[in-house]
């Protein structure tokens, strides 16, 4: 008989159960001898393989979930690595957006210093030509006023030195 060993069990049980009852008692029946022993010769000799098969299995089922358990465990490191990768490369765009923030604000703050420097520089330099024109406005004013005070002296003298001549001699004229 060919029949897996499940099947030459349950065959045993049927086997057991619809026996006649003893005369010794309601535990005890009567079944074919021979035949039962036909059944678990039968399960005995296919025991083996089906122990073979399911020790098979067990050793399949347990290299499975070894491997299974180290994919998750590679995954599981692969996952850290890119989280970390990407932790690091967020804090590397962190520190450069700050160092590029730090570097504007840097710049501004120059820009606005430079701005202040020309400002008072500029500022200086016109005071200083405003100064220098007014002080060549007082001395060209002075330098006027003198010019028509000797101008003013030297006609005075001139019309002085005319007068006295015209009035001395007035035949010469005619």
């Amino acid at each position: 008989m060919e029949n897996d060993v499940q099947q030459l069990i349950d065959l045993l049980y049927d086997m057991i159960d619809n026996a006649k009852g003893g005369l010794l008692g309601g535990d005890k029946c009567v079944i074919d001898r021979n035949r039962a022993l036909d059944y678990l010769d039968e399960i005995r000799a296919q025991l083996p393989s089906e122990l073979e098969e399911a020790k098979k299995l067990m050793a399949a089922r347990s290299e499975y979930v070894a491997n299974a358990k180290k994919e998750a465990e590679n995954l599981r490191q692969r996952a850290q690595s890119d989280a970390k990768h990407i932790v690091s490369e967020s804090e590397t765009l962190h520190t450069a957006r700050q160092q590029a923030n730090d570097i504007l604000r840097k710049a501004e703050e120059r820009t606005r210093e430079m701005y202040r420097v020309a400002n008072e520089y500029t500022e200086d330099a016109l005071k200083r030509t405003e100064d220098a024109l007014q002080a060549a406005l007082e001395e060209v004013r002075m330098s006027h006023r003198q010019y028509t005070d000797v101008s003013r002296s030297k006609m005075q003298e001139a019309l002085r030195s005319v007068k006295p001549n015209a009035g001395e001699n007035p035949s010469e004229e005619s």
